[in-house]
This record gives structure tokens, sequence and C-alpha cells, in this order.
């Protein structure tokens, strides 16, 4: 009688947790919408309004000055809800962009995949760049970075991965892939990956677009359309663009991963592509 009752009450704290998260990520998706719809940003009515306005929290966000040098006028475009995915132009400043290249640059090392069998790393062909890990919270710099990905995301800084640098050069690419874990391994620490945090480093003079082959919609009606290359016109693409961000979810609000998050990185055709990308987790990692 004793291990029923027992049986009973894990099954009802499992329900009661798998509740909570859904209503978590219900609430990320509708500030997200007003966060992209611009309603963050609406103008104050003067300079005694309430500081918990949430109309001000964009506007607070960027005034804030937390970071590296002057990030210039920031805004949001909303690109996709099949894959959810957000554009946050001149997240990062200039100077930022170039730290992170700096510190990252002596460390780089081939890029690696997560093998889906045994949540190893292994080398492929899919996956050409190079790449290396910072620490979370390595320096104030890096830190200020991760707090604003944490104000934009609405996902707590604990459950970010270390910021990755990655690096592409001509010929180099990123075929479509997902990123949330098929293993099982990969999910023990921090549960399954719940978001993605895709920075710009540098401007790309012709390819290495960001690309969701299986996105739903008019995936031509972006205004940089007639800027992309071969590869990016077969889905819902994003232009490199130094300091600007994309935000994508790999979950739908039921907790479910979603498909239609597939992306890759288009090949470099010209120029020289510096990202860096944070991943996020359900839970703590």
């Amino acid at each position: 009688m004793g291990k029923v009752r027992q049986s009973r009450f894990l099954a009802k704290k499992r329900l009661i947790a798998t509740i909570a998260l859904s209503m978590l990520v219900m609430l990320t998706v509708v500030l997200l919408m007003l966060l992209g719809l611009g309603i963050f940003s609406l103008p104050m009515s003067g300079d005694n309004s309430s500081s918990y306005d949430l109309s001000s929290y964009r506007r607070m966000a960027s005034k804030r000055g937390r970071g590296l040098g002057n990030r210039g006028d920031q805004w949001a475009e909303v690109l996709s809800w099949e894959p959810r995915a957000f554009l946050y132009h001149n997240f990062l400043s200039k100077e930022e962009c170039e730290y992170l290249i700096k510190i990252a640059k002596p460390l780089m090392k081939k890029s690696s995949v997560v093998d889906s069998k045994t949540g190893k790393s292994k080398d492929s062909r899919v996956r050409t760049s190079s790449g290396m890990f910072l620490r979370r919270g390595q320096d104030k710099i890096i830190s200020d970075i991760e707090k604003r990905i944490a104000e934009y995301s609405f996902m707590p800084v604990e459950h970010g991965e270390g910021l990755q640098v990655l690096h592409y050069e001509v010929g180099q690419k990123y075929d479509p892939h997902f990123d949330y874990f098929l293993d099982t391994f990969n999910i023990r620490k921090g549960g399954q990956r719940m978001a993605t945090m895709l920075m710009y480093l540098t401007d790309v003079e012709e390819g290495g677009e960001t690309i969701f082959p299986s996105a739903k919609g008019n995936v031509s009606n972006v205004p940089w359309w007639d800027e992309l290359s071969k590869c990016g016109k077969k889905g819902l693409a994003v232009k490199p663009k130094m300091g600007n961000a994309l935000l994508f979810w790999s979950m739908k609000p039921d907790a479910t991963v979603d498909p239609s998050s597939l992306h890759g990185g288009c090949p470099v055709i010209k120029g020289n592509k510096w990202s860096s990308t944070k991943w996020m987790h359900v839970n703590e990692y």
C-alpha cells in the first residue's frame, strides 16, 4: 500500500513539474512576442514613470550601459513563429565582438559534433569550422554579455552553457542540424537544450547565412533576400551582421522539441565569419 501511495505521489509531482515548465515556456513566448512587436519600446510618459512599467523594459535594458563600448540603437524583429525566431539588432557592440574574437583566436580548434548514439563529440564533414568554449562568467565582459542574453531570452544565466566562439573561412559550413539532443547522455546535465542565442561577430561579404530549411511561412519576405547566396535562398535565412543576435527556440511552448528549428550555416563564399553561440537548457546547467 505504501509503495502505491509513493508511486502516486511521484506521478503527481512529475505532472506538476511538467505543467509548471509548460506555463514558463508559454509566458516566455508571450513576453518575446511583446518585445518583438516593439511594445516594450513604447515611449514612457515622463521621468516619473514607474520603474515596474513593462513598456519600459527594452528601453531600460538599452540604457543601462552594461557592457563594453556603445551598441547604438537596438530593436527586434520577429522572423518566424515556426520555428520561433527573433533577430536583435546591435545586441553586441563592435568592441565586444572584437574582444570575443581576440580572446578566442589563440585557442581555436577544429569543430566537432555530438554523436547521437554515444553523446560524445566526434569529427564530422557536416561541420568544418573551428571553435572553442569560454567559461561561463569568465570575466566581466563575458558576464555582462551573458546577463544581457538572460534579459532578452528570459532564461536564467545558470541555465546556459559557456559561450562558444566559431570561425568559418571560405568554403566552411555547418550542414542543417538540431541543437536539441537526440541522445539521453547529454540531457543528464541541465536537461534538453531549449533555446539558442547566435551572435554575429563580423559581417560576411557573401554567404555564411544561418538558414532554417524547415521554417514555415513566406521565407522570401525578408529585406535582405536579394543579398542571399544560393544556399541562403533554400529556407528562412539570416545574413550575418556584426553585433546582431539571433534567438531561436528548439522547443515548443508545450515543452516538446521543435523539428522546424532545423538550421545550418551556409558556406562562406567571400570573407570570414566569426560568431558566438549560447545554448540554454531547461534546467540549471
